[in-house]
């Protein structure tokens, strides 16, 4: 399974610290924050990673990580994103590396307490379509949300006002290898971004959609308010127990 980390964009919700550096090397911690995903990746045996970058300071990544020989690493791989075309746009960009694989992607800003190990393992026995990685949260409406029936996903509805579980979609997918059929299927959507709901929405259509839920805290680190807390509990508790 290949694994790929998306850590592009502009990162205007933390400007003015991002004026400066890329959203995703700015500090959690004792860590850089691409740290976080990246070790997640290679704690669930993923050692083919690359990751998708972009913006005025790409070359910055290349500088901290190398070829990720300070992770075990033989080879780390590096794309570059130009502007913010979304989530699917972005992991498009992948496509050159996974050919026939599987991939777990993960976004750069997106720190877990535990691992993924389970998750991965038990993806690479489905024999074909996705799996998300779910969490229970008390403010759903800030992000995807799927809705059941019967325990199984029905839909998954993008920052609803009256969300239809109190679960959120994390920012970890696992995908076949026809992801990359289905996005180039997927049209803009009102803020001109090919969005990553919509090519999990063409899975759950076919059918081919599963879940798991997420053990221990999940953060995003994308706002001063989600990075402070990510600082918080990663001083307190630690992550990916790495």
């Amino acid at each position: 399974m290949k694994g790929v980390i998306l850590a592009g964009g502009l990162g205007t919700r933390l400007s003015p610290l991002t004026k400066v550096t890329n959203k995703h090397l700015l500090p959690v911690y004792n860590k850089p924050m691409i740290y976080y995903p990246l070790e997640a990746l290679i704690k669930a045996g993923i050692e083919d990673i690359l990751i998708v970058t972009g913006g005025n300071n790409a070359g910055d990544f290349l500088k901290l990580l190398g070829n990720g020989n300070d992770f075990g690493l033989k080879h780390l791989n590096y794309t570059y994103q130009e502007g913010e075309g979304g989530i699917a746009a972005a992991l498009s960009l992948a496509e050159f590396l996974c050919n026939d694989d599987k991939v777990c992607v993960i976004l750069g800003d997106n720190i877990i307490e535990k691992n993924i190990i389970k998750a991965v393992r038990d993806f690479e026995k489905q024999p074909c379509g996705a799996k998300i990685i779910l969490k229970e949260v008390p403010d759903p409406e800030r992000f995807g949300v799927p809705v059941f029936k019967s325990k199984r996903i029905v839909k998954i509805e993008e920052k609803p006002k009256k969300p239809g579980s109190h679960y959120a979609v994390t920012g970890i997918y696992l995908y076949d290898k026809t992801v990359f059929e289905i996005i180039k299927t997927v049209k803009p959507s009102a803020r001109g971004e090919l969005e990553i709901t919509d090519v999990n929405n063409a899975y759950i259509e076919r059918g081919e959609m599963t879940w798991e839920g997420l053990e221990g805290w999940w953060t995003d680190a994308g706002t001063f308010e989600s990075l402070l807390s990510a600082n918080q509990l990663v001083a307190k508790t630690g992550a990916n127990n790495f």
